[in-house]
């Protein structure tokens, strides 16, 4: 440890001052009074600093020495993070509780994955062989659904001179040594630490062209996010922010789900907790927690963790996307990690800017969401980090600081709306002002998938919701029956998109998960039904003949009744609705 020491001259909550600082570096990781508190260098002027800590300060005093540890806050990377809990600054907290009980106490140090327990390896790499940075040397089960393939640390390559049997090691041992060019040795082991403010590399970003199927149908055709996308989850208190992202951990096509609980309440983290080890993986029916990190740093933990647990989620994702994994991760939610860090900048007496957020904000905003991205890593795989972002705006004002600079930031906006959600229509995100700019990269997606072009139709359906919004308001003022019976037909089209395809039920076997083949057919058939109505209504038959109140129920009730293993029925009803309307137009001929 580097014997650089400090001292404390005030303390204003996660903030200290220190003088005394020459020799400490910015972002540097040091040890806090007699409990060697752990936080980070933020700021150096002279021979003083500022420094964030990352647990609490009551009982901290003047004169008590800051320790230098060399080097910038970190993780350690390795088996053992997937089925964990962790908070912002990755200590287990399963293991804290079973050690200290059901509080964190001060000055426990930087404990993070198992240091004892054996794995069960098996050696890739053998004597003789030339390994570059980032290539895979060795792999271990960690679960079963996920091979964890151990990598040469960035900035380590040469000739393997010595290398173990495979067998069962702890994350300590010694596994691999390599001789560099300039004879210098370098000893690997079962894990690597990684700053978590720096990017991780990769050997070249490629373009994103591919969908992160979720089985949601608002999101697989209407606003699709693509894997390595952006995307932003924005809802006032009740819209349904979380329940969204439980849908997406749940269902999406995603190996890896990194859920991030940032600053949000205690029972929702401890719903995740119940949930997602009694949830199975549809593709494995294995638990799901076998491929989940969870970060937890919940509203009454420390603020200054919290600001930290956001470069920690990302971190893990990117090192198992370096593996050639494709990692999804869900932020609940960014507006506390704002809110951690305006609290941060008022305790150092920054100028605030709009709303008291200090004026940083969109630049910090832009380097999470920027670390997202759909790579070709240095092991030469593969690999993807899609991020997905709740954010809670007061009273559902989208034209708040946090909301308008993550607009900025983000491909895919989902508007959570209040009126939906209170109505139970869920997800309640408002398609009129929701947005993807995705489609047209996965216009290829979409047609290898499913053989058919999906934007046109997709396009019409908007229009057709679009429409009927404006035409809700000539009804509110004067009626329906004042309306032409094509723009009637429109408000029963747009009720059965609305009801049929659009809501969805998370608790029922068939809705929860829609595969995308049975989401395309879904929406062909209110598409037929709307042309056969549209062309009856032109040859002078009323919507009251032209709306068949058996045959519409069936539609909206077609998630329910369809099978997602076959779709047999909604050819059945597609034949439904031909018979019906070349009856009836039979009848008015004659």
């Amino acid at each position: 440890m580097n014997k650089l020491i400090g001292n404390i001259t005030m303390i204003n909550g996660p903030v200290i001052l220190g003088e005394n600082m020459t020799g400490f570096k910015m972002r540097e990781m040091v040890l806090v009074g007699e409990k060697k508190l752990i936080g980070e260098v933020i700021s150096i002027d002279g021979d003083k600093g500022t420094v964030q800590v990352y647990e609490e300060t009551e009982g901290l005093k003047r004169k008590e020495v800051i320790l230098s540890t060399g080097k910038p806050l970190s993780l350690k990377l390795g088996p053992g993070m997937l089925g964990n809990m962790f908070d912002g600054i990755q200590r287990p907290l399963k293991k804290i509780r079973d050690d200290f009980g059901s509080f964190i106490p001060e000055g426990i140090g930087l404990i993070s994955i198992d240091e004892e327990k054996l794995w069960d390896v098996n050696f890739t790499a053998k004597e003789g062989d030339l390994l570059k940075e980032g290539e895979i040397f060795a792999t271990v089960e960690e679960t079963y659904l996920i091979t964890h393939k151990l990598l040469v640390p960035v900035g380590i390559e040469g000739k393997v001179i010595k290398v173990k049997e495979n067998g069962k090691y702890n994350i300590e041992e010694e596994l691999v040594v390599i001789e560099d060019s300039f004879g210098k040795k370098h000893s690997l082991k079962m894990y690597q630490e990684w700053p978590v403010r720096i990017p991780r590399p990769a050997k070249e970003r490629l373009p994103i062209n591919k969908l992160l199927v979720t089985g949601q149908r608002v999101l697989d055709i209407f606003f699709p996010i693509a894997k390595g996308g952006t995307a932003a989850i924005p809802g006032g208190f009740g819209t349904g922010k979380t329940m969204t992202q439980h849908q997406l951990a749940k269902w999406s096509d995603a190996d890896i789900i990194i859920y991030i609980g940032c600053g949000e309440r205690g029972n929702e983290m401890t719903e995740v907790l119940e949930d997602f080890p009694e949830l199975i993986d549809p593709k494995t029916n294995r638990p799901i927690m076998e491929r989940t990190v969870l970060i937890a740093n919940t509203s009454n933990m420390p603020v200054a963790a919290r600001e930290a647990s956001i470069y920690t989620g990302i971190t893990i994702a990117e090192y198992f996307r370096d593996m050639g994994y494709h990692v999804a991760i869900m932020a609940d939610s960014t507006s506390r990690w704002a809110e951690a860090l305006r609290e941060i900048s008022g305790r150092l007496e920054e100028m605030p800017a709009e709303e008291g957020y200090p004026a940083y904000l969109p630049s910090r905003l832009a380097q999470f969401y920027e670390r997202a991205g759909y790579v070709n890593s240095l092991s030469n795989k593969e690999g993807s980090v899609t991020i997905i972002g709740a954010v809670s705006p007061a009273g559902g004002d989208f034209s708040e600081p946090v909301t308008e600079n993550t607009k900025r930031f983000v491909n895919v906006f989902l508007a959570l709306d209040k009126e939906l959600a209170y109505s139970r229509h869920y997800p309640a995100i408002n398609w009129l002002n929701s947005y993807s700019g995705y489609m047209e990269m996965l216009k290829n997606y979409y047609e290898m998938e499913l053989n058919e072009e999906v934007e046109g139709l997709r396009g019409k359906m908007l229009r057709l919701l679009f429409e009927e919004n404006k035409l809700q308001e000539i009804v509110l003022l004067v009626g329906e029956d004042v309306l032409p019976d094509d723009q009637r037909l429109i408000l029963e089209i747009a009720k059965v998109i609305k009801i049929g395809f659009l809501q969805q039920n998370a608790f029922h076997k068939e809705d929860t998960y829609v595969p995308l083949k049975k989401q395309l057919e879904m929406l062909k058939t209110i598409d037929l039904l709307y042309e056969r109505g549209l062309k009856a209504i032109k040859k002078n038959i009323p919507i009251s003949k032209v709306r068949n109140g058996e045959l519409y129920g069936d539609i909206i009730k077609m998630k329910y009744t369809v099978p997602n293993d076959s779709l047999e029925r909604l050819e059945e009803l597609k034949n439904e609705i031909n018979d019906f309307y070349n009856t009836l137009e039979l009848d008015y001929s004659k």
